[in-house]
C-alpha cells in the first residue's frame, strides 16, 4: 500500500471527508471539509467515491513525498502545484512518481486548497467519518512533519475531465433565514458593514463591524445548533457556525446561512467585506 510522507505540513492541514453525519445527538460534531464542493470535485477528478478522504490545507500548503505512484488533484483556493520543482496542474489529475516531491504552495486567492489522491487517505474512521474534528479532537491530528498517510485502493469509479468551480469571493454575501431567536433583537444585521474577522476558524466565522441590538435581555438555556446557525454574543458581532461548531450554544441566534453559501464561507480571507441579505422563511 502506497503512503503519503509528510515533508512540510504547512500552517494547518487536516484530513477531511464529508463529516460525521447524524451524531450530534452524542454531543459530536459534524466536522468535514469546509468547502465541500471543493473536495467531492477533486475527488471527481480522480474517480473515488464522493466521500474519500483527502486533506485540507489552509493558505500555506504542503508538502509530501509518496511511497509509490499516486494520482492526485487540487482544487478548491487557487495555489502553485509542483512535482520535483517542475510547475503542475491545479484542477486536474496529476501523476506523481515514487519519492517525488509534490508542493502545494500557498493560496494565491481564498484560503482553504483541497488535494485529493486516487484511493483516498485510508486512516481509520471515527464514527463513521475520517475528518479531523478540531474541537473534539476526534480523528486525526493536524498534519506533522515526518507523518506517514496511508491511501487506498484505486478507486474503480470512471475519473471527469474538468469540474467547474466558483472562484474565491471578493465580497461574501449570505442568504439569512431568520432564526428561533429573531425576535430577542431591535432588526436583523445592516446589509453592509461587516468584515471577516482575523479569529475566524474551522468552528466558525466571526465577524467585525456594527454590533446588533438586543430588543430582549436574559439568558437562554444551552439549545442545539444546525450548521449555518448565526449566533450573537455579548459583544453584538453575529458568528457563523461552520462544520466544527459545537453542538449547542447558549446565545440567541438570529438566523441561519443555507448550506449553499458556507463553501464560499470557507474561503472568505479576513478582511473580505460581507453582507447578510435576510429573507423571509
Amino acid at each position: 500500500m502506497a503512503d503519503l510522507l509528510v515533508v512540510r505540513p504547512g500552517p494547518l492541514t487536516t484530513v477531511q471527508d464529508l463529516g460525521r453525519r447524524g451524531v450530534a445527538h452524542l454531543g459530536v460534531p459534524r466536522a468535514g471539509a469546509l468547502d465541500e464542493p471543493a473536495l467531492r470535485a477533486a475527488n471527481r477528478l480522480l474517480g473515488n467515491a464522493p466521500d474519500a478522504a483527502g486533506l485540507e490545507t489552509t493558505l500555506g500548503g504542503t508538502a509530501l513525498r509518496p511511497s509509490a505512484p499516486v494520482v492526485v488533484a487540487v482544487t478548491g483556493a487557487p495555489a502553485p502545484v509542483r512535482v520535483d520543482g517542475r510547475p503542475a496542474a491545479w484542477g486536474a489529475a496529476v501523476r506523481v512518481p515514487a519519492g517525488a516531491l509534490l508542493e502545494v504552495g500557498a493560496a494565491t486567492a481564498g484560503l482553504r486548497s483541497y488535494l485529493a489522491v486516487a484511493g483516498g487517505i485510508d486512516v481509520p474512521p471515527v464514527l463513521g467519518s475520517r475528518s479531523a474534528d478540531l474541537l473534539s479532537g476526534l480523528g486525526p491530528a493536524p498534519l506533522a512533519e515526518g507523518d506517514r498517510l496511508p491511501v487506498g485502493s484505486a478507486p474503480p469509479g470512471p475519473a471527469a475531465e474538468f469540474v467547474p468551480l466558483p472562484g474565491p469571493p471578493r465580497e461574501l454575501v449570505l442568504d439569512l433565514l431568520p432564526g428561533p431567536h429573531a425576535d430577542w433583537f431591535a432588526g436583523p444585521p445592516p446589509v453592509a458593514g461587516y468584515r471577516v474577522a482575523a479569529a475566524s476558524n474551522r468552528i466558525a466565522l466571526r465577524t467585525e463591524g456594527p454590533p446588533l441590538v438586543r430588543a430582549r435581555a436574559g439568558e437562554l438555556p444551552s439549545e442545539g445548533m444546525v450548521l449555518g446557525a448565526v449566533q450573537v454574543p455579548p459583544d453584538g458581532l453575529p458568528v457563523v457556525f461552520l462544520a466544527d461548531h459545537p453542538t449547542t450554544g447558549g446565545y440567541p441566534v438570529i438566523g441561519v446561512v443555507p448550506r449553499a453559501d458556507l463553501a464560499a464561507v470557507a474561503q472568505a480571507r479576513p478582511g473580505t467585506l460581507l453582507r447578510f441579505a435576510p429573507r423571509r422563511g
